[in-house]
């Protein structure tokens, strides 16, 4: 692999050729729909096992309809990445925040500094969850789930926010692990 085409840093070889027809599908999906297979789906593709998994907890997090909605999820994923310096996913994430707000500004206002951002006092609740979460989760307890709470977010809606949270930390490590490209 010449080194322009590398996805990442470690000396991995991966090759989309080998891949199983299921997983050949759904990375054609993804250029059909995105205009390009993300990097993070082709690090995952070297192994069978790893792509499914990835997939439906990435599908059930962000595509399913659940409690949150995508504007907030990606929001999350933003605030997330920008905390953890993820250059890859403050990219992707950021790019795909955009596109929901349609305001480019706005945008990265919520990644450079989602506290001095326009959005709702019961959103930066939740972003300040997420920040904390991913900056001081041994902190977490009963009074920062109470500000959910009291700011309209259900059980539900708390768990999602934490299920949110905890896979972009997950995506992070791994795509800053691996020095992985954007």
């Amino acid at each position: 692999m010449n080194k322009s085409n590398k996805l990442w840093s470690l000396n991995i070889p991966i090759n989309l050729k080998k891949v199983d027809k299921d997983t050949k599908y759904y990375l054609k999906v993804c250029e059909e729909k995105l205009g390009l297979v993300p990097n993070i789906l082709k690090t995952n593709a070297i192994n069978k096992k790893k792509f499914d998994a990835f997939n439906k907890f990435y599908n059930r997090i962000m595509q399913d309809d659940n409690y949150l909605s995508i504007k907030e999820k990606e929001m999350i994923a933003v605030v997330v990445s920008s905390t953890n310096r993820c250059l890859y996913c403050c990219i992707s994430h950021g790019y795909n925040l955009s596109k929901i707000l349609d305001d480019k500004v706005l945008s990265k206002n919520i990644l450079i500094n989602y506290r001095t951002a326009k959005i709702s006092k019961k959103h930066k609740k939740m972003l300040d969850f997420a920040y904390k979460l991913t900056s001081y989760s041994h902190l977490i307890d009963e009074d920062d789930r109470n500000l959910l709470r009291k700011a309209n977010f259900s059980e539900n809606h708390i768990l999602e926010i934490i299920d949110v949270t905890a896979f972009f930390n997950m995506t992070n490590r791994i795509a800053s692990g691996t020095n992985m490209k954007p």
